[in-house]
């Protein structure tokens, strides 16, 4: 088949990548003001935590009904509804500006939380079916960036737009009601945008394994094989444990950043959420650089573990200079611990993709996540607990051992690069025993390619 890149590409990536930030800066906006929120609403801090922890439990039961839907019915119908359920649960927060109704501000943060499981598997398919062999890890890094940068912004601006004033209700629930309607205005502006923008995919496919792929008839395909297939791939398994590791603590570090820094520099709310901010940007910086270095280098493994293995160190640091008393030394070790650990999240969607190719990548990168999902709340909840009964040291301490525990694993991790084998034309594909002279179908190549797939 004819291969070609569509310009349309770069639409649905800036488009995806755009309502992927408003979701991420959803999850975070609570939990970066937890003594805020906690005092509006006359609720626990840990009632806040679960605020953003009821993300990571959702996206657990649902996100094999999300895959199957993606693979079933498709990448349009899957980005409309992340993008619908995501302006819908901002309008919801709009209606829950009263310390008596954290029920409903829950609710609605549950109904973000749904829409974050039609969002969080999308990078590598948009990447695999709209862009380039030599753009793919790139656009796939790109699009795990607008995530990011909503997480950033949900750092920076909240502690801004809603300054703790505990004296006066009112004017907090004024400042709340800014950050919320805003959000709503403009994730509803991003949902027309989807639908205007998505298309299933190109009309000509942009690398030689899609091409494969989409030869393929759609009644090969078993939802239920993939996922068997994916749970003997050995590799892949080592794969979900270690990223699941790392992810956890990214997730954890982010959740609980606003009590780490308050209980060493008090009243420092507004540094907290820019701290927060330099991590995820430093992280930012690290998923485009990674991205760029395996479009050139293709060195999936080596490069994981190495940013596996710098994030452990910059955790370690992090945690021994957290109270030292100079905020600027904070500043500095979290944007090294995010440089490396926000850096490697794109990096265990394209290593996923290679080692499971001709697996669907939604499928793959659905059930990473569920295992980012299952260790942010365990280690949510016991680095919670470990920084309420003892430090923060003590919770920054139990992540180091998990992410050093995650280092090993990913040592042991065999790489076998499938779908870029494919596009290099390299995979020892069984065709050369038919003759020169004799007459060849495309159609029965075609059908040696998948058989060896």
């Amino acid at each position: 088949m004819e291969t070609r890149l569509s310009r349309r590409r770069l639409a649905v990536l800036a488009v995806f990548s755009c309502y992927s930030l408003v979701n991420a800066f959803q999850w975070i906006q609570y939990s970066i003001l937890s003594n805020v929120f906690a005092g509006f609403y006359g609720v626990t801090f840990p009632q806040i935590d679960w605020l953003s922890m009821v993300y990571m439990v959702a996206y657990v039961p649902l996100i094999l009904p999300a895959t199957w839907l993606l693979d079933a019915r498709g990448l349009r119908l899957t980005a409309l509804l992340g993008a619908g359920l995501n302006a819908l649960g901002a309008w919801l927060k709009c209606g829950s500006l009263a310390p008596q109704r954290y029920p409903l501000t829950l609710a609605a943060q549950a109904v973000c939380a749904v829409a974050q499981v039609f969002i969080l598997g999308l990078p590598s398919r948009i990447a695999s079916v709209w862009f380039g062999p030599t753009e793919v890890s790139t656009a796939c890094a790109v699009a795990v960036l607008g995530n990011q940068l909503g997480t950033a912004i949900g750092f920076l601006l909240p502690p801004v737009l809603v300054p703790n004033t505990p004296n006066d209700i009112d004017l907090m629930a004024h400042n709340i009601g800014i950050m919320f309607y805003g959000t709503a205005i403009v994730s509803t502006l991003l949902f027309f945008l989807t639908g205007v923008v998505f298309e299933e995919k190109p009309k000509y496919p942009p690398s030689h394994s899609q091409a494969v792929l989409q030869t393929k008839p759609p009644e090969d395909y078993s939802y239920k094989q993939s996922i068997i297939n994916l749970f003997k791939n050995i590799p892949f398994i080592l794969l979900l444990i270690s990223y699941g590791i790392m992810t956890g603590a990214f997730y954890s570090v982010s959740t609980l950043l606003n009590q780490m820094i308050v209980t060493h520099y008090e009243g420092e709310e507004v540094n907290a959420g820019r701290i927060g901010l330099t991590l995820v940007v430093a992280g930012m910086v690290g998923s485009i650089i990674c991205g760029l270095w395996l479009d050139y280098t293709k060195t999936y493994k080596q490069t994981t573990l190495i940013v596996y293995i710098l994030s452990f160190i910059g955790m370690l640091v992090f945690t021994f200079t957290l109270d030292l008393g100079y905020l600027m030394v904070v500043f500095v070790t979290g944007g090294v611990l995010g440089f490396f650990m926000t850096g490697y999240l794109p990096l265990g969607f394209e290593f996923a993709v290679e080692i499971t190719y001709p697996e669907s990548e939604g499928t793959s990168s659905g059930l990473l996540n569920a295992s980012a999902q299952i260790f942010g709340i365990v280690f949510t909840l016991v680095q919670g607990k470990l920084t309420m009964d003892y430090s923060p040291r003590a919770g920054n301490i139990f992540l180091c051992a998990w992410i050093f525990v995650g280092i090993i694993l990913t040592a042991l991790i065999k790489s076998d690069l499938r779908r870029h084998n494919v596009n290099s034309g390299i995979m020892n594909l069984d065709i050369k025993a038919v003759p020169v002279d004799s007459p060849v179908e495309p159609e029965s190549t075609m059908l040696k390619i998948q058989s060896a797939l």
